[in-house]
């Protein structure tokens, strides 16, 4: 349900009996991501039901974004996530492939105007699972995903009834600038019941640490993971590793694009 304040209009959902305004805020949250070069044309089958196209940063590929992140403190309160991501171009734009090539792929600078299609989004918890779906649409269901973030390596697993989806090992690399851990503004792409949206938010990182390669994918045998086997996700290499010990974030509403 969406209620709006009337001293400022500030659009206001009733989420499980608690009023959630929009921006939502999240105050401190660390992740763990890779990204990962799949060949494009099974990439775009998966997310065709979206409306959108992959972009090919590389000639034939895709980029199939990989990431887990506990929120520790925010609007929606602390949880478990992780998220299976493609980098889209926006609707209406050119979806030729993108000149720039991979020495941009550290982050989502140089590509463009390029978003990140949200394409499956496991959480650990029912508030930020009802909120994520009627708020913004994204494709949340509740699993079981423990991780471990303390350690050497990263590590992180989604499991349904105990059958694993996806494990994923991120070992951080160097220390990065502070401000070059992440763009400042995302524009993520989403579709639920039919519907795309876009919704953008804003980013500030800190403690974030960047490399080549760096990740390890192990795929289960959950459907899920029979669909990332399909766009080659269990045999890629990853392109780079990202790692962040403290992030903010705020998102704004959800705006239609195709539905």
């Amino acid at each position: 349900m969406t209620i709006q304040t009337p001293a400022d209009r500030t659009p206001v959902h009733l989420i499980q009996g608690e009023r959630v305004a929009l921006p939502v805020r999240i105050r401190d949250a660390a992740v763990a991501s890779a990204m990962f070069a799949v060949p494009a044309a099974p990439a775009q089958a998966v997310i065709a039901y979206s409306g959108l196209e992959v972009a090919e940063p590389l000639p034939g590929r895709a980029i199939c974004s990989l990431a887990f992140i506990r929120y520790a403190d925010g609007d929606l309160g602390p949880y478990h996530e992780f998220a299976v991501a493609f980098l889209v171009h926006p609707p209406g734009t050119d979806p030729r492939p993108e000149p720039r090539g991979v020495r941009n792929l550290m982050g989502l600078r140089g590509l463009g105007s390029v978003g990140a299609f949200i394409h499956w989004l496991p959480v650990n918890q029912e508030f930020t699972l009802e909120a994520g779906r009627s708020i913004w649409g994204f494709p949340k269901e509740i699993a079981d995903i423990p991780m471990d973030l303390s350690g050497r390596i990263k590590r992180c697993a989604v499991q349904f009834g105990g059958r694993t989806a996806i494990e994923l090992a991120v070992r951080p690399g160097l220390p990065m600038p502070s401000g070059s851990g992440a763009a400042p503004e995302v524009t993520a792409y989403s579709c639920l019941d039919g519907t795309t949206r876009r919704t953008p938010w804003t980013l500030d990182a800190s403690g974030v640490r960047m490399r080549l390669g760096g990740a390890r994918v192990r795929l289960g045998d959950h459907p899920v993971a029979e669909e990332l086997r399909e766009i080659g996700l269990g045999r890629a290499r990853a392109l780079s590793a990202a790692t962040v010990e403290h992030l903010t974030m705020s998102f704004a509403s959800a705006e239609e694009v195709r539905g």
